[in-house]
Formats: structure tokens, C-alpha cells, sequence
């Protein structure tokens, strides 16, 4: 009995986004994640580590793993490039008036700082405060001369960050809470404010292992699907966050001896969750702990048959 092609013909492909000084680049796929046989891409899911420059509400947990390098961001970015991460995730988390209050030029001082030391490119995430980040990413856009991802536009707060992205050539995140619909809105609306689909990517929200992964998971395959069927507004790189691993109980408890060392056992559930993130059509994934990264890169190697 022959058995039939297995081999999807799609109308469509990813775009691609072109980070750094134009050295790197997200996105172009033009098959499903690893599947050899439809997919002619073999570039590996990019690997963001994560680097704050507050510590005040960061797990300490996670803080040790780091060996002490966690007070310096410069040096904490540095580990992370010696560690073989494609990318920086840089939180600018200090700038929140009840942490520490920085000022918007030391901030970007600091991400240009981190850029000219690391060469890599960046995310780089404000504090949550819309005023403050606005005014953050604007100075940040001004200053570092390597191309970021400015992170994060929202469908009510999307267009000082797309003007600070477009005013300096970087990229802008468009962020959707676990809906493909809202997902391709955000597209549209950058899109008609004049953002340029190649500096687009997209965060549809990863949920972790525990907290609605299956979900999740869904949502990246729905969007990759579409995109490679032929939607040309959701065509573009997809950016999961997998350090919501963290904010699992079950994940990092240490009351529970029979759950086993919890700081094992958090560096396996947020590989767990980026593997998951990078299989259902992840271009990159933001990592906390090196010991995800690592086991993520080998996996995507292998899978990828670098």
C-alpha cells in the first residue's frame, strides 16, 4: 500500500524581523516549527535571557543562579551571552517611582551600555506605568543605535510606543491576552498607524505549564497556521515570555519534600513551557533561568538538526 504525502502546501509565509545591526533576524518560516519536510527553514527559536535592573521583587531563587552577577545588569547581560543567548530581555523596572524612581536617561544609558557590551539584540520592557515607559522607550529609542524590540503596545496604549519604534527604525511588540482576533487587531492597528510589518512582532501571552499551557499552545498553532494559510496581518514572528513559569506554586514551592528541590524543579517546568512555546510556533522565547535556556537551545538544535 503507498502511503500518501504527508506534506502541506502552504500559500504563505512568516516575515522576517531584523534585529540588532541587521546581524540577526527573527521569523521566516514557511512550514510548521521543525517539521524538515515542509518547513525549508533551519533557524533556530531565538533565546532571550532575561536581565532586570531592580531586584526588589525578583525571586531570589532565581537571583542565585546567577552567582552573584544579578547586581550588575552589564555583567548579569554579559553571563547571558557567554551562556550562548541570542538575545537580551531587558526590564526596565526601576523607573516605577514606589522602586527606585530612574530617571528615563539612566535608563537608556544603561540599555545602550548593555548593547555596546553584549552586541546582541534586545527586548527591552518598561515597568508597567504607561506615562513612564512611553517616555522610557522614547529615550531608549533615541539612544541605543542597534535595533530593539520596544515592548509592549496594548490595544488602548499602543501608539506612543509605535511613534518612539518607528522614530529611530526598531521593532514594536504587539501584545494580545490569549486571543487570535485580538492578536490580528493589534496587527491591523499598527499597521494603519504606519508601523511597517516587518518591524512587528507579536506576544499572544504564553500561559505556563499549570496555568493554561494547552491553551496557549492552541492559540500559537491557530496563528501559525493562519498566517502560513495565507493572512498576511498575522504573518509576522511570534515572542513568548516563559518566565510566568515562576508564578506557578506548584512550580517553585519549597514546602512540599516530596514535590523534590524546587529549584530543579522550576528549571524544568519553564523548559517544559518554552519547548512547548517553540513547538507550537515560537520565533523567541524570554528565559529567567540558564538551565532552561540551555536545555531549550540543545532541544531546538537537535529538532532544528543543527
Amino acid at each position: 500500500m503507498e502511503i500518501p504525502p504527508v506534506k502541506e502546501k502552504y500559500n504563505g509565509n512568516i516575515g522576517e524581523t531584523l534585529l540588532g545591526l541587521g546581524d540577526y533576524a527573527a521569523g521566516g518560516a514557511n512550514g510548521m516549527p521543525f517539521l524538515s519536510f515542509e518547513n525549508s527553514s533551519k533557524r533556530r527559536p531565538m533565546i532571550a535571557g532575561e536581565v532586570v535592573d531592580d531586584l526588589s521583587d525578583y525571586p531570589e531563587m532565581a537571583a542565585k543562579m546567577f552567582d552573584g552577577r544579578q547586581k550588575d545588569p552589564v555583567e548579569w547581560a554579559m553571563m547571558w551571552r557567554s551562556m550562548g543567548a541570542d538575545m537580551i530581555c531587558l526590564r526596565i523596572l526601576g523607573t516605577d517611582p514606589s522602586k527606585n524612581g530612574t530617571k528615563a536617561k539612566d535608563a537608556a544609558a544603561l540599555a545602550k551600555r548593555i548593547s555596546d557590551a553584549t552586541k546582541l539584540p534586545m527586548i527591552i520592557c518598561g515597568c508597567g506605568i504607561p506615562d513612564i515607559d512611553a517616555e522610557v522607550m522614547a529615550e531608549i529609542s533615541n539612544t541605543v543605535r542597534s535595533r530593539l524590540i520596544l515592548s509592549k503596545a496594548e490595544e488602548d496604549d499602543y501608539k506612543k510606543i509605535s511613534a518612539a519604534a518607528m522614530s529611530n527604525n526598531h521593532a514594536v511588540l504587539a501584545f494580545s491576552n490569549l486571543d487570535i482576533n485580538l492578536a490580528k487587531q493589534m496587527n491591523i492597528l499598527l499597521s494603519d498607524f504606519g508601523v511597517q510589518k516587518k518591524d512587528i512582532v507579536m506576544d499572544p501571552l504564553m500561559a505556563p505549564l499549570g496555568m493554561g499551557l494547552d491553551y496557549s499552545y492552541s492559540v500559537n498553532e491557530r496563528i501559525r497556521l493562519a498566517a502560513l494559510a495565507g493572512d498576511k496581518m498575522l504573518q509576522v514572528p511570534i515572542v513568548c515570555d516563559v518566565t510566568g513559569s515562576w508564578d506557578v506554586s506548584d512550580a517553585v514551592s519549597e514546602d512540599d519534600p516530596s514535590l523534590g528541590n524546587a529549584e530543579h524543579r522550576i528549571v524544568w517546568w519553564e523548559a517544559i513551557t518554552a519547548i512547548s512555546a517553540i513547538v507550537s510556533g515560537a520565533d523567541i522565547v524570554v528565559i529567567r533561568s540558564p538551565g532552561a535556556a540551555d536545555m531549550v537551545r540543545c532541544y531546538a538544535d537537535e529538532l532544528t538538526e543543527v
